[in-house]
This record gives structure tokens, sequence and C-alpha cells, in this order.
């Protein structure tokens, strides 16, 4: 069996006192399951919400800045509500009905065509080949994360999903991913948790796991400095070396 040095990614090399080549020989020793967030992580919806949430809010007299609207990202809108938002900008109660029946279709017209993030494919049979078991943690709907699996043909490498009100509480608290461990029969300790959001990252933190950050145009500008390590995606020379290191260290 290769040792932990050997099994690093190159990009840490030559640095095993590091921090961060500490975390990558924890992640490579220790896995051996990973969960996964849903919404920015496998697939990009996240930007055309923030679209259609901008478009709302400039029809109605309002403006929706990013640094603003990335506080409910990877929660719901019980931790910021970008409704009540726009109610205080322009002084008074809007018929949300309606509106929100436009703002849902115009996501889905910008999502239509949506395949998943660059390396998530990848990823997955790399994982599969070699029978790491896989779950979703996600704090949008079963029938949304769901949905789009299925027409993906991402759902069948995933042993289980678990998504908003299926546990007591949405991320940040930790209960998605402590159910997604349960799930799996796997201690959190030995689990990759791949996140793109701040409340994503503290929530898998909290449970115990290993986290994996893979920030997007939407959640990079968050600080996620809480994560053990950071990829720019799935598909950069980084992420496939760890990937690799993973695969490899469970076929050994």
């Amino acid at each position: 069996m290769n040792t932990k040095s050997e099994q690093m990614p190159s990009r840490w090399e030559g640095v095993e006192r590091s921090a961060t080549a500490r975390a990558v020989a924890a992640v490579v020793s220790d896995v051996v399951a990973v969960v996964w967030d849903f919404d920015g992580v496998l697939v990009d919806t996240e930007w055309a919400v923030y679209q259609a949430w901008q478009e709302v809010c400039t029809a109605h007299g309002g403006e929706l800045p990013l640094d603003e609207y990335v506080r409910c990202v990877g929660s719901d809108h019980g931790t910021w509500d970008p409704k009540a938002y726009l109610e205080k900008q322009i002084g008074r109660r809007l018929d949300w009905p309606p509106i929100l029946e436009a703002k849902n279709q115009r996501t889905r017209d910008l999502l239509e065509g949506s395949g998943p993030m660059p390396g998530v494919e990848r990823w997955l049979g790399k994982l599969r080949g070699t029978e790491v078991p896989q779950a979703v943690a996600s704090s949008s709907t079963r029938e949304w994360v769901g949905g789009w699996l299925e027409r993906l043909g991402l759902v069948e490498y995933f042993n289980s999903l678990h998504c908003r009100g299926e546990a007591p509480r949405l991320k940040p608290a930790p209960d998605l991913f402590l159910a997604a461990a349960g799930s799996l029969g796997v201690p959190p300790r030995h689990i990759l948790a791949i996140e793109d959001s701040r409340n994503g990252v503290a929530a898998a933190k909290e449970a115990g796991m290993h986290v994996l950050a893979v920030p997007n145009q939407i959640t990079g500008v968050q600080d996620l400095s809480e994560a053990d390590l950071h990829v720019e995606s799935l598909d950069s020379p980084e992420a496939l070396q760890l990937l690799g290191a993973i695969v490899k260290l469970r076929l050994s």
C-alpha cells in the first residue's frame, strides 16, 4: 500500500507539514464514502435562480446584490428571505403567488438544456467503480433534486437522497448530513462532503465530515475557509488528482 505522502496530489507535494497537506492526507486515508450537495455542485442551478430573483426585484423597483442573496444559498428562505428583502426596499407588500409562479417558470427556462457541472460525471463514475457509497444531502426538495438526477441519468450513482422536509433542520444545521451518514452506515469522520456554500460547509463540518469546497459563480463571494480542502472545480488538476488518490487507495 502506498503511504499517505505518496497519495497526495502534486500541488501539495513537498509541503507535508502544511495544514493543507495534512488535510489532503487525512481525506485520502480516511474517506470511504462521499456525500454530495446538489445545487451548485452537481448541477449549476444557483445562477439561474439568482437571475430570476434579480428580474423580480428589478421589475418591482428593487435590486438584489449578490452579496445579499448568497446568504440563503445552501439553506432556504428561512435563513434569508428575498421576498421580505424586496418588500422592505420598496415599502409595500406584494401579491406573491403569481410572482413566484412566473419566477419559477423563468428559472426553468434559464436552466433548459443544463447538464452536470464539469468533472461531476467523472467523479461519480470513478467512485462507483471502486464501490465508494455516495449520497446527496440537499436543502432543496426531493422533487427538485430527484427530478434533475433522473433527467440527467445520475440517480443510479447514489445510494440515497436526503432533502428538505426529510430531516428536522436544513443546513447550516448538520441534520441532512447526519441522515446521509446513517443511511450509508458510515461514521461521519470517514465521509467526504462536497459543498459549494458557507451554509453547506458549516453543516458538514458540524456533522464531523471532511469537506471539499467547490465554489461557483454564486458562492465564490463567500468565505469557505472552514472547509478542509478547496478546488476551483471538480475537473481541475487538483480535484482529479485527489480523486485519483482516493480511488487508488481504495483499490490497494
